[in-house]
Parts: structure tokens; C-alpha cells; sequence
């Protein structure tokens, strides 16, 4: 087992607040990605650039960081892939009835003090712990 080293995991939050207060501070615009990425889909008029730059960047950034550290993180999938589509059509439905998803609620709208945020984060997180417990059980684990 590998000893806990926290400086990625802290270096990968910090950059994920900057990203969202520039966001915030040069667009106006909340960095969820479920939001930003329906914009992409719905192609809002004028919308897109800012967008594609920021999708991008999500994608860009593993590979450099791959690229300058000369190894790739460790990816173990423990599920089929029909399990990971199912999961991911029903994460896409989530973010559609709930407004918004963990980034958008969860980085921006807790550190904007919105309630309705706190709420559903509360819910995100309770979902998980039910989640997590009821798997563990019915695996035996």
C-alpha cells in the first residue's frame, strides 16, 4: 500500500478553486461542469469558446501532467462498461434534476454561501454513504 502523500491531492484542489474563481471573475460564470458542458450541447450563441477552452483543459491536463512527470496515474476500473454508461446516463439525469452537480454545488455555490447548494451537496454525499454501504453489504464486504 502506498503511504499517503496529500501535496497532489492539495495541489489539485487549489487549482480547481483558481480555475473557478477565474471563471467567476473573468466570465461571471460558474464553473459546473455538467452546466458547461450542456452549453456546449445546446450551442448557446456566443457561448462557445470559453467553453471548449475549458472542457479542453480538463482533458489537456492529465496528459501533461503524464507527460512532465513521465508517469501516467494509476486507472483500475472495477466495473463492466455497461455499468459505467448506466452510471453515467444516470449522473447526467441527476445533474438535470438537481440543477447543477458536485462542482457547480459543491466548489462554487458552498463557497457562495447558497443553501440550496448546502442542500445538495447534503444529498450528493448521503446518496454516496447509502450507496457505498449498501454495495459493501451486498458484496460481503
Amino acid at each position: 500500500m502506498e503511504n499517503f502523500t496529500p501535496w497532489s491531492a492539495l495541489a489539485g484542489g487549489a487549482l480547481i478553486g483558481l480555475a473557478a474563481v477565474i471563471l467567476m471573475g473573468a466570465n461571471g460564470r460558474i464553473a459546473g461542469i455538467s452546466g458547461i458542458v450542456g452549453g456546449l450541447l445546446t450551442r448557446s450563441q456566443g457561448d462557445t469558446a470559453w467553453r471548449l477552452w475549458f472542457v479542453g483543459g480538463m482533458v489537456i491536463a492529465p496528459l501533461l501532467v503524464t507527460l512532465s512527470t513521465g508517469n501516467a496515474p494509476p486507472f483500475l476500473m472495477q466495473a463492466d462498461w455497461w455499468a459505467v454508461i448506466l452510471g453515467g446516463l444516470l449522473v447526467g439525469v441527476g445533474t438535470r434534476l438537481g440543477s447543477g452537480c458536485t462542482s457547480g454545488h459543491g466548489v462554487c455555490g458552498l463557497s457562495r454561501l447558497s443553501l440550496r447548494s448546502l442542500a445538495a451537496v447534503a444529498m450528493f454525499m448521503g446518496a454516496g454513504m447509502v450507496t457505498v454501504t449498501v454495495l459493501r453489504l451486498a458484496m460481503g464486504g
